[in-house]
């Protein structure tokens, strides 16, 4: 499989191309599935399909599991420092390749490249986490009594396996991936159908970076690979990234099958804005994090809590958002049932009331791109905290301004708000500061930052409908839930015998 796009100039314009049928990666090779099945892969840019994919079966999993199983007990039985080298090798590999894997996330994903570039970037934060395990697993021992030691080790569990979401293609998986087969597992990866084929390069890449065919696997399709990585009694423990519906009913189900889980679903993440906030960073932190990515990220914040007057950072927020060009700010949205969903929501919102500060509804298209899903930054203004705008997760580069009278409120609204992603304030008070971050229900709190992601070794995971299973997906918690703790304790009887006969 040669998965390159040709760049018509230095501009960075996204090139319609066709990559035809594309198979499951399975045992270090392209591997055509059983099932008949095929599924349409659409570019964003172009309303074009640009691929055609298997909708793998229950058969063509289990294929892959059977393949893993083959080669996991010499994997675990690798030495860690050896696996961390297919890790150091596939840093270098990405590193220099990153051009040209921005350009293929972009045209399947529809991000703008340095949208896509730097969600390359922040996956391979993960990579260089895993390349230091050696340092962190290397065992706690210790005297616990007279005569015996207690000594502790990190396990592997065997095949586990990972779904992943459309909006970050390589981002999400490397969450993934690196600390799973570094602490050495086997993995099995079911990429979104809207966005599998930056998947299939990486397990290209792992393979040139000396990862030993079969350690991780690809499988491509939907809901019955999904049904049989929950259901596969080989399958150890299952990791699920997207919206909540979904990461509910697959979290029920492994756990149901005895299978470790950890499902992280949907957010609606509250920004909340006091009147002596800065505003200049203010205002642009309000726009990153509510329109980059095109809204469709889970640590977007699409509601912003203006306590009291804070009409002059609205002010600088709106002119901010007006000058927000598409193709270069802010790229595609995903689908074009994607889209229409998004225009429901605001034409909802005008109907019930709001005012709209700022329209994307009837942007123009960058040229070369006109048939591709476009979306402007929307701006909502005194949206009532009901209102659907204002409680569901829209996904996309809508902004509900939600007007309250006192810190309190502010509060009240983002407690009583179902998920618990993410939750920021924009102030120069400490105090303020730290109200906010002890009593918001979010797993991720920023203060002045709308994005509050974490970087490693710090895990990322929220709280209440936007996780379902314990721990978080990365750093030392993505550690623990790729591995069982091993336990042994010890303890050597005192011998007469003199130790010199035995050398």
């Amino acid at each position: 499989m040669n998965l390159k796009i040709e760049r018509k100039s230095m501009s960075e314009l996204i090139t319609f191309k066709q990559y035809g049928k594309q198979q499951n990666w399975v045992d270090g090779k392209v591997y055509g599935p059983s099932s008949e099945k095929n599924i349409s892969v659409i570019s964003p840019y172009y309303d074009k399909e640009i691929a055609v994919i298997s909708d793998s079966n229950a058969e063509d999993l289990n294929q892959a599991v059977i393949n893993a199983k083959n080669v996991f007990p010499d994997w675990a039985a690798t030495n860690i420092r050896d696996r961390v080298e297919v890790m150091y090798n596939l840093k270098s590999i990405m590193k220099n390749d990153i051009e040209q894997l921005a350009h293929l996330v972009a045209l399947d994903n529809g991000k703008t490249i340095a949208d896509a570039k730097g969600s390359i970037l922040r996956g391979m934060e993960v990579i260089e986490f895993a390349i230091s395990l050696p340092n962190l697993l290397k065992g706690d021992s210790s005297n616990v009594s007279q005569g015996i030691t207690c000594t502790m080790t990190n396990e592997p569990l065997g095949i586990v396996g990972g779904i992943t979401p459309f909006n970050f293609p390589i981002m999400v998986p490397l969450w993934m991936i690196p600390t799973a087969i570094t602490t050495g597992n086997c993995f099995i990866l079911k990429p979104s159908e809207q966005t599998p084929l930056a998947a299939l390069k990486l397990a290209e890449y792992f393979k040139e970076a000396g990862l030993p065919d079969g350690v991780l696997n690809v499988v491509n399709g939907s809901r019955e690979v999904v049904e049989s990585m929950c259901d596969h009694p080989d399958i150890k423990a299952v990791a699920f990234v997207g919206s909540t519906k979904v990461a509910k009913i697959v979290y029920a189900r492994a756990t149901a099958n005895g299978k470790r889980a950890l499902c992280l679903g949907g957010a609606k993440n509250h920004m909340i804005v006091v009147p002596d906030a800065d505003q200049d960073s203010t205002a642009k932190g309000l726009l990153a994090s509510s329109m980059g990515s095109a809204g469709q990220r889970c640590m977007a914040a699409s509601v912003a809590v203006c306590v009291s007057e804070v009409d002059p950072i609205i002010d600088q927020l709106v002119e901010e958002a007006k000058g927000f060009k598409l193709g270069i700010d802010m790229g595609t949205i995903v689908s074009k049932d994607a889209y229409n969903r998004i225009l429901n929501y605001i034409n909802e919102a005008e109907e019930m009331g709001a005012t709209i500060l700022v329209d994307g509804r009837n942007e123009t298209p960058p040229k070369e791109y006109e048939n591709g899903y476009w979306i402007g930054a929307t701006i909502l203004d005194h949206v009532n905290p009901d209102w659907p705008c204002a409680k569901e997760e829209i996904f996309g580069p809508v902004l509900s301004i939600i007007r309250t009278d006192t810190l309190e409120d502010a509060i009240k609204i983002e407690n009583e708000n179902p998920y618990g992603n993410a939750a920021a304030v924009f102030t120069t008070s400490g105090q303020v500061a730290k109200t906010i971050s002890e009593t918001a229900s979010a797993g991720m709190i920023g203060i002045n930052i709308g994005v509050p992601v974490p970087r490693e070794p710090y895990s990322f995971g929220g709280w209440n409908e936007s996780k379902f299973g314990h721990g978080d997906i990365t750093g030392r918690s993505g550690v623990d839930f790729w591995t069982n703790l091993r336990k042994v304790t010890s303890r050597w009887p005192e011998s007469t015998e003199a130790w010199k006969k035995y050398f």
